[in-house]
């Protein structure tokens, strides 16, 4: 591409904005840096066949954060974009061919290809029907919103805006190409791309399309639940997910997959600090972002957002008019394993979150002096090698308006990681074992591999977790006794 050209205007709605032309300008300069796209435009129009930069490409070009994966659209069918590439792409896939999609590698991009189309629901199934459309307008007209319904043509550079999305993305608007409810008609799973836009771009939901979400999100059930799981995901790890978490509430799409969420609004939490559990989760949520050292932690957000969902389940009113959570945490914990198998989240995963969710009160206690340093092991121990989250959720979780006790709990946090650090240097607690490990306890109590075993070895790392390190004398005479009471091998001869 040449320094000098830049994108034709197609859409006279936006031609004499000001800010178009630079915006127009800025896709003509990225695709300046990637002559590759230039480059395969020109394969595709010697092969007879139109190639366009498009969808979240388009937008993203414009926003300034065009990354090195694009997206193309072509009339070229699978097989012809394949003879296309062959000689010229260092590598090509065809996992996406049943969708028209060829995926390409040159030049350190990734490239995926798609032919024209026009995918829909028929209402029953949970999967779309694909059909290839005829032209780059047919192709643009299913796109789900206006902000993805641009095209930069290769490699002539002239630009398609039909439903004014340069309008839009300076506005700061997601709408529909078409009507909210023939867009989301087509595919139920673009209700939810809304929210996920919304927290990721920043930007507001057009009313239209709010309303559209409110009445139309009994359709969601329409979907997979890994469709669902991935754009829940992608929210999730947004820039402002709270803002996407607070759409899909207000407009009934949490209730078809994640009903836990909207049923905390219903509860008052036990400190009177808000008005509801909800509002109060949602601030975790925002405190956990905050902590994050580099980029999205998904297993952090997600335990923050699912840390109090036990709470509907265990709340008591006391004869003082005081409201209690019991264990909250261990409902909470069986609450969201349950949920995140449900969404089809990976079985680690799902571990992972959920002993986030079980662990995220052990600390409150810490600061009235009662916990010995056996307590601060097993604290570690337990939290393993999500302490470091353990740390940041329980921090997150402060959310008092009460400046002299939110001071207070800082420092006590404060001091138990100071605590924890100290114990560590002396005892290595990423490695917390038995003073004896297995073959030394065969060994003493001349017995062979099996539960018992297991047994003395439960019994020695419960006792290293209560007293420290001990030597190798003072563990051998522990676990004879041991065996002694257990009338276990040599020891009652």
């Amino acid at each position: 591409m040449s320094e000098t050209s830049a994108p034709r205007a197609t859409d006279a709605r936006t031609s004499t904005d000001s800010r178009t032309v630079v915006q127009r300008n800025a896709v003509a300069e990225l695709l300046r840096v990637s002559p590759v796209a230039d480059e395969l435009g020109r394969r595709f129009v010697a092969a007879g066949h139109e190639l366009h930069l498009v969808g979240g490409s388009v937008r993203d070009a414009l926003l300034g954060r065009l990354g090195n994966d694009l997206d193309f659209c072509t009339d070229a069918h699978p097989d012809q974009t394949l003879a296309v590439l062959k000689g010229w792409a260092e590598a090509t896939w065809e996992t996406g061919r049943e969708f028209g999609t060829i995926g390409a590698r040159r030049g350190g991009l990734t490239l995926e290809i798609t032919t024209f189309r026009a995918e829909a629901y028929d209402g029953v199934t949970r999967n779309p029907v694909v059909a290839y459309g005829t032209d780059l307008g047919d192709d643009l007209r299913r796109r789900d919103f206006t902000i993805n319904a641009m095209a930069v043509s290769l490699p002539d550079h002239e630009f398609t805006d039909p439903y004014g999305g340069i309008a839009d993305l300076a506005a700061k608007i997601i709408r529909t190409p078409g009507t909210p409810q023939e867009s989301f008609g087509d595919d139920p799973l673009r209700m939810l791309r809304a929210a996920r836009f919304a927290a990721q771009l920043r930007f507001a939901v057009h009313p239209d399309v709010r309303t559209a979400m409110s009445t139309m999100a009994a359709d969601l059930d329409r979907i997979t639940a890994e469709r669902i799981r991935d754009e829940f995901t992608k929210l999730l790890c947004g820039a402002d997910p709270v803002a996407g978490l607070r759409l899909l509430v207000d407009a009934g799409l949490a209730d078809r997959f994640l009903p836990e969420l909207s049923g905390l609004r219903l509860e008052i939490d036990e400190h009177a600090q808000h008005k509801d559990v909800y509002e109060h989760t949602l601030t975790v949520v925002n405190n956990a972002v905050r902590l994050e050292d580099d980029g999205c932690d998904f297993v952090l957000r997600m335990a923050a957002l699912m840390h109090d969902i036990g709470k509907p389940a265990t709340k008591a009113v006391g004869p003082d008019g005081r409201v209690s959570f019991h264990h909250h945490e261990v409902v909470g914990a069986r609450l969201t394993r349950h949920r995140m198998k449900a969404m089809r989240y990976p079985k680690e995963t799902t571990a992972q979150v959920a002993k986030l969710v079980g662990l995220h009160l052990r600390f409150y206690g810490y600061g009235r002096g009662e916990w010995t340093d056996s307590a601060v092991r097993r604290y570690v121990t337990d939290a393993g090698d999500l302490l470091t989250r353990l740390h940041k959720l329980t921090r997150s979780d402060c959310t008092t308006r009460n400046r002299r006790k939110a001071a207070g709990l800082a420092a006590d946090y404060d001091a138990l990681e100071e605590r924890i650090a100290r114990i560590q240097a002396e005892e290595d607690l990423a490695r917390v074992r038995p003073d004896l490990d297995g073959n030394a306890i065969m060994e003493l109590l001349g017995v062979p591999p099996g539960p018992i075993v297991g047994r003395a070895w439960r019994h020695l790392k419960e006792l290293r977790l209560e007293q420290g390190p001990l030597d190798r004398d003072a563990a051998e005479a522990e676990l004879l006794r041991w065996a002694r009471a257990e009338g276990i091998g040599p020891a009652t001869d």
